[in-house]
């Protein structure tokens, strides 16, 4: 069992101490591994972040550690969530792909919030990052390990006959999926669906600002929330916790309903606060809305907005800004009909997700500065977790754009990232890619590749020759990131309001 972790020591000792040696049951072992995380992480999220605020007045390394707060809330979390997954099991009723393939994910996010946690103390040099990294590194292996023991070993026991509901859909016309009740099927059929609550301006709704409506979302909800926001541009950072389940919000069109703000690293925020609009509660889903950091070029990292949500769908919005423009942090997320526009790692962040008829678009950064796509942040091999950028466009929002410009650079020692069946025009640097240290090729444990890509961007002569990088993936490999494989679409979307290809 522990043979197939990354710390197989620290796996043993910490079910070894539980009294395990009685049981060969993997679902019995995994849920014992799990409980060992949980002790230890919710100790973390209990003492560490509190104590270390009461030792610090320095405002940056305050922000940082609230952040870490925050996330570490977050990740014991998602470990409940997957030892309630393994109760089924247990219970007598087999764990199929579906709950597999959750747990993977929420375990893959408890690293990722983890991690996160590290680099909000990286950016700002603080002295307590090492303290930090020791205090979390039991908490951080015990994570792994089980979410090894899930992807290694639970899943080859699971019964992984395909349910009605992961028939390919396509388009409008597919079967809706069984979490999909009556009233919600007619609720998403209608293509302005009737709002629980109005966001206008100009005073004619409910509120009069997108915070007010949040608010009044039902904590937990299983139900669908739906929020009409309508024109007009809205000067608000909005925060949508983890407890704000199933949020519908949707406007008048990505260029006339905006949400516009302008927080930003230079002038104190760390990264993962810089987002105008964040949203962490599950099943979120936007249309026609635009998503703004108006903080510039000069400010470095600004995040227009941030999606930790599992299973969120944003559906023609537009997102701008110029460094760390979107972040898809974790858990699974799809994209279809956006614009996206940025500079330095404009696309990051450790989420599964899916891009599909997006238009990604470049722009000049400061002087003396080159361009990075994307910057995906994988740190085990076992997450589930990359970009997958697919049937998407690839131009300069302007027709300024000099600055040298590749298609992504590896953030973590396993980052992931596909580009495949997309149009890329001759703005880029015909090497594709960058590394993330200037000369110093990445680690052959990266996974960065391309397939059946067009347009005068995408010959891959002359491309990078990094271990790590395959100019042209089979199908078989390919696949194995489309939406039906990678965030198991067919599971969750909603097709009446989104077109999605399921495969390649």
């Amino acid at each position: 069992m522990c043979g197939v972790t990354q710390y197989p020591n620290s796996c043993y000792s910490s079910i070894s101490s539980l009294d395990a040696t009685n049981t060969t049951n993997p679902e019995v072992l995994f849920k014992l591994s799990l409980r060992v995380a949980i002790k230890e992480l919710s100790k973390i999220a209990d003492e560490l972040p509190a104590k270390l605020l009461a030792g610090t007045n320095d405002t940056r390394v305050r922000d940082a550690l609230i952040v870490c707060q925050g996330l570490f809330q977050d990740a014991v979390d998602r470990l409940n969530d997957s030892i309630s997954s393994v109760e089924v099991g247990l219970q007598g009723e087999k764990l199929n792909d579906s709950k597999i393939s959750d747990m993977k994910t929420w375990l893959s996010t408890t690293i990722t919030d983890q991690e996160t946690c590290l680099d909000a103390l990286q950016e700002i040099n603080s002295t307590l990052l090492e303290n930090v990294k020791t205090a979390i590194q039991n908490s951080t292996e015990f994570t792994s390990n089980s979410l090894a023991i899930v992807a290694k070993i639970l899943s080859l026991l699971t019964n992984f006959n395909t349910p009605i509901h992961r028939r390919r859909l396509l388009g409008f016309g597919g079967k809706f999926p069984d979490w999909v009740n009556s009233g919600e099927r007619r609720l998403l059929e209608e293509s302005n669906p009737t709002a629980n609550v109005t966001v206008a301006k100009d005073g004619s709704g409910d509120y009069t600002t997108i915070k007010a409506a949040v608010a009044a979302v039902p904590k937990k909800s299983e139900t669908r929330f739906v929020i009409h926001v309508k024109e007009g541009k809205y000067l608000e950072n909005v925060i949508l916790d983890k407890h704000k389940w199933n949020v519908m919000m949707y406007g008048d069109g990505k260029t006339k309903t905006i949400v516009s703000g302008s927080l930003n690293f230079v002038d104190g925020t760390p990264t993962f606060s810089t987002a105008t609009f964040a949203v962490a509660g599950k099943g979120f889903f936007a249309k026609d809305m635009g998503f703004i950091n108006t903080a510039g070029a000069e400010k470095h990292q600004a995040v227009a907005l941030r999606s930790g949500s599992d299973r969120s769908v944003f559906y023609r919005c537009s997102f701008d800004g110029f460094q760390d423009t979107l972040y898809a942090h974790s858990n699974r997320q799809f994209y279809r009909d956006c614009d996206i526009t940025g500079t330095i790692d404009f696309i990051f962040g450790n989420a599964a997700v899916v891009f599909q008829n997006c238009n990604i678009q470049p722009r000049q950064p400061l002087r003396n500065q080159f361009n990075t796509i994307t910057a995906q942040g994988k740190k085990d091999p076992n997450q589930n977790t990359g970009i997958s950028i697919q049937k998407c466009f690839f131009s300069p929002l302007d027709n300024n754009l000099t600055a040298p410009t590749y298609l992504g650079r590896p953030w973590k020692v396993y980052s992931t990232t596909v580009i495949m069946q997309s149009e890329i025009g001759a703005f880029l640097n015909p090497l594709g890619w960058k590394e993330w240290v200037a000369n110093v090729e990445p680690p052959g444990t990266i996974f960065y590749a391309e397939y059946q890509n067009t347009g005068p961007g995408s010959t891959v002569d002359q491309r990078v020759k990094w271990a790590g990088f395959e100019p042209s993936l089979t199908a078989d490999v390919a696949g194995k990131f489309s939406v039906e494989s990678f965030i198991q679409g067919s599971d969750w979307l909603p097709e009446t309001n989104v077109n999605f290809d399921s495969s390649l």
